[in-house]
């Protein structure tokens, strides 16, 4: 029903996660959803969610059993629809940067769906989503390797061009040094990505590695981004420039899809067991 419309663009999908009290740690949601009949009602608020002002189609984490011994054994996932009763859209909210992309606030007062509404299994979303995380943490770092490449083309052609002192910027040693430093940094980070892509498409990446992509990618995307506003100057500093807005989208990446102190929690969870 959705994924055709979807791919046509004439539908579009949201994903509500990310609660006021509930960001990295998932399982602290406070969404409901309750049985009535054979429908279920929810119940609760998300924030932060990307294309929540222009959705169509939210897909909603909900408990489902408050009194599961573990909150992740009783979440679950719901596909509901803009135009479902008791579905509200709060506030585009004003974010630093990205601001080509939609966020809002998202609210479910008694939202009633049917059966068919529950998407996979009930109790199993919390686990459903731990499945698809390591994909889209691959994405951003991805992302993120791409920025930096874009990043460093600009300011590279800026200090070709841009005079200083009687002579391009770019012939100062100083500049050159950061640019080697620059490029050096994101070729090994590119080659590193490139490895996780491949065990990705054939089904051998593991959570630990795409934490250790979505981490290492989205510092060193912030590391660039300065560095490269720093070589621009002044005028780096003005919003017209490509790299102040670069400079300030990049800041969300090291915050979504996992915080990078949750990675690092990730990775070091395999290191130190016993």
């Amino acid at each position: 029903k959705y994924i055709p419309a979807m791919t046509a663009g004439t539908c579009v999908g949201s994903i509500g996660m990310t609660e006021p009290d509930a960001g990295s740690d998932l399982q602290g949601i406070r969404t409901t959803a309750k049985r009535d009949g054979s429908d279920w009602i929810i119940n609760g608020s998300k924030i932060y969610i990307t294309n929540g002002w222009l959705t169509d189609l939210c897909v909603v984490v909900a408990k489902t059993k408050p009194d599961a011994k573990r909150a992740a054994h009783g979440v679950s996932l719901f596909l509901v629809d803009s135009n479902t009763p008791g579905f509200h859209k709060g506030r585009k909210l004003q974010k630093l940067g990205l601001k080509g992309q939609d966020t809002a606030e998202l609210f479910f007062e008694d939202v009633r769906v049917p059966e068919s509404a529950l998407l996979g299994k009930e109790n199993q979303g919390f686990y459903q989503l731990m499945e698809q995380l390591p994909q889209e943490r691959l994405i951003i770092g991805v992302h993120s390797a791409a920025h930096c490449e874009a990043m460093f083309e600009e300011t590279r052609n800026w200090v070709r061009e841009r005079k200083a002192f009687g002579r391009h910027v770019s012939d100062l040693q100083t500049v050159q040094h950061k640019l080697a430093e620059l490029k050096t940094s994101i070729a090994v980070c590119r080659a590193f990505i490139d490895q996780c892509v491949e065990l990705h498409n054939s089904g051998r990446l593991c959570g630990e590695m795409a934490s250790m992509a979505k981490y290492w990618a989205t510092d060193l995307e912030n590391k660039v981004a300065g560095d490269c506003l720093q070589l621009h100057g002044g005028w780096g500093f003005m919003w017209e420039t490509n790299i102040a807005k670069s400079y300030a989208s990049a800041r969300v990446q090291t915050i979504y899809g996992g915080t990078n102190e949750i990675m690092k929690e990730l990775i070091a969870r395999n290191i130190v067991k016993k």
